[in-house]
């Protein structure tokens, strides 16, 4: 069992920036694939970013605007958002996703993040 825990969302004015974070019980970089996503209500779920021993593959939508970072010693990961628009206010979450079982798969309780105009 993985618990995963979002922070640094909140409201920010268009243009600005927000780095989003997801800290890990415990470590995971061996064993999880970690991502970003992002949803609305009664929208679906929209992929970001995730990480696969270190290398980053970016969703179309926010790629060049976002980074997916980590710390190894803080078993967390990172979600760097620049050039904000109100497009983005959202629902993000952290997933952390079996490397050799892709079917488990745990959730964050998300963190909210609105960019007003």
């Amino acid at each position: 069992q993985v618990e995963l825990v979002e922070s640094g969302g909140g409201s920010v004015q268009a243009g600005g920036s927000l780095r989003l974070s997801c800290a890990a019980s415990g470590e995971i970089f061996d064993k999880y694939d970690m991502g970003w996503f992002r949803q609305a209500p009664e929208k679906q779920r929209e992929f970001i970013a995730r990480m696969t021993s270190g290398n980053v593959v970016y969703g179309d939508s926010l790629k060049g605007r976002v980074t997916m970072f980590r710390d190894r010693a803080k078993n967390s990961v990172y979600l760097q958002m620049n050039r904000l628009n109100p497009a983005d206010t959202d629902e993000y979450y952290c997933s952390a996703r079996g490397r050799k079982d892709d079917n488990v798969e745990y959730w964050g309780q998300g963190t909210q993040v609105t960019v007003s105009s």
